[in-house]
């Protein structure tokens, strides 16, 4: 059997939605299946297995970041449930069609269209490039008019960028 994911392991373009991914098990290992849809962020570091075990090895767990809450006990910070949401909210206002319903100033929505519709002859944009500006975008005008939607967002970047 050949291991496919070695083989080929960029599914996308990096100008184009990232449409596909390896499965990876609960382990991190790929299981050979493409799954179409966007990856969720996580935490996720793929390691080989060895070619030789001498038992079972279980990897360590490394803490990104603990800090003591209100309460005395430690909590971990985990940023993915947050960042999961935000990219769902902003695939789904990608997907408007009319300008008009994007909820942006004329400026914005025109700058958009070029991003989005443009047909570069040379040095084009990432679709990664694009989607950073494209949440800043959406923070800034679109979620203030969201109500709670968009106040979850706005509430969580003000209670982790302290003035």
């Amino acid at each position: 059997m050949s291991d496919q994911f070695f083989e080929k392991p960029i599914l996308n373009s990096p100008y184009e939605y990232p449409g596909a991914h390896w499965e990876l098990d609960e382990s991190g290992q790929p299981t050979q299946k493409i799954v179409t849809a966007r990856r969720k962020a996580e935490f996720i570091t793929p390691i080989p297995k060895p070619r030789k075990r001498k038992g079972p090895v279980e990897q360590a767990q490394m803490d990104l970041g603990s800090a003591i809450g209100s309460d005395g006990d430690a909590q971990r910070y985990d940023p993915t449930p947050i960042i999961n949401q935000l990219r769902s909210h902003v695939d789904e206002w990608r997907e408007l069609n009319n300008p008009n319903d994007w909820g942006v100033t004329p400026e914005t929505a025109r700058l958009l269209q070029h991003w989005r519709h443009h047909s570069f002859s040379e040095i084009r944009p990432f679709f990664c490039q694009i989607e950073a500006v494209e949440v800043a975008i959406w923070l800034t005008e679109v979620a203030p008019k969201l109500g709670n939607k968009g106040k979850i967002f706005l509430k969580h970047l003000d209670s982790t960028n302290p003035m």
